[in-house]
């Protein structure tokens, strides 16, 4: 079997690279020829898809980039891709995901998505601004709708810091949350495969409210409750995710609240904390969904 690993051509940092690795060499232990094409190799309407050779089309994409356009017209063309570009699109954007897993029931932080704005923006005379404040009281979290690792997570004190933040991320889109006390600098992340939990780890930061590695943080072993397990597969079945990596808080008494999912998180942390390779549970799970669908199409062409 051979399938294409799609990546970034401008991500190229050592981080990335050891996950490239770590999936190639795991398709390479389950006899899959994976073949890695970065986004510019692929660029939308470039090549003649239609025209590919059968001993040259892939039996899947692996898609391990953000780039949505060219997920969407790869999917267009036919490819099967894990994970399918709506379910990376709306994992991508923070906004998207809390409206869909709102209205699926899940426990989220209280959430205001912030509407759409233009430039010159006087947030000194908004009223929107203090109807946020009301609703959510301070601390509040400010979050970035697109960034990873924490960077773009903010959290505020006062209406003062509010107003110089919002003017300083000018007009990239963003939304307000409450502040859980209960899980300040701390979190569960999770693995999902498949609709399992293949490892977790727990993230804990003393200096930090965000329990990110890449912030400081650090990790170590964990053993999920039951609920945590059964809100992240929810989250992975709600957002049609093969896989994903969720970020669970602490609740009051520990109830597991919905932090944020990643639709191709970063599991070499997790690996050097748990010694459990998510590459290998991925590459497994392609390979069952495909042997599965071509089993399909041969019992209904039967």
């Amino acid at each position: 079997m051979t399938g294409w690993l799609v990546v970034n051509h401008f991500v190229k940092s050592k981080k990335f690279m050891e996950i490239f690795n770590m999936l190639q060499e795991a398709a390479e232990r389950q006899q899959v020829n994976l073949i890695k094409k970065t986004n510019v190799e692929l660029m939308c309407g470039l090549f003649d898809y239609d025209n590919i050779s059968i001993f040259e089309k892939p039996s899947f994409i692996l898609f391990w980039d953000k780039d949505i356009r060219l997920a969407n017209f790869l999917e267009e063309k036919g490819f099967r891709l894990f994970n399918t570009a709506s379910a990376i699109e709306i994992c991508d954007d923070k906004s998207l995901s809390h409206i869909k897993l709102s209205q699926q029931g899940i426990k989220t932080p209280k959430t205001i998505v912030s509407p759409k704005i233009y430039w010159d923006v006087d947030y000194e005379k908004e009223e929107y601004i203090d109807m946020v404040i009301e609703t959510l009281g301070f601390p509040l979290i400010v979050k970035e709708c697109f960034g990873s690792f924490g960077r773009q997570v903010y959290l505020v004190q006062n209406k003062d810091e509010l107003i110089e933040l919002l003017k300083s991320l000018g007009v990239r889109p963003i939304l307000f949350q409450e502040f859980i006390e209960s899980s300040k600098g701390r979190d569960v992340r999770i693995h999902i495969v498949g609709g399992k939990m293949v490892t977790s780890m727990y993230r804990y930061n003393d200096n930090d409210f965000r329990a990110n590695i890449t912030n400081g943080g650090k990790m170590k072993e964990y053993t999920p409750a039951d609920a945590q397990i059964e809100l992240a597969v929810k989250v992975c079945d709600a957002l049609g995710l093969d896989f994903a990596g969720v970020d669970i808080l602490f609740g009051e008494n520990d109830e597991p609240v919905f932090c944020e999912v990643n639709s191709n998180a970063h599991f070499k942390n997790i690996y050097d904390c748990t010694g459990v390779n998510v590459a290998d549970y991925i590459i497994r799970h392609i390979i069952d969904e495909i042997n599965g669908f071509n089993l399909d199409m041969k019992l209904y062409a039967n």
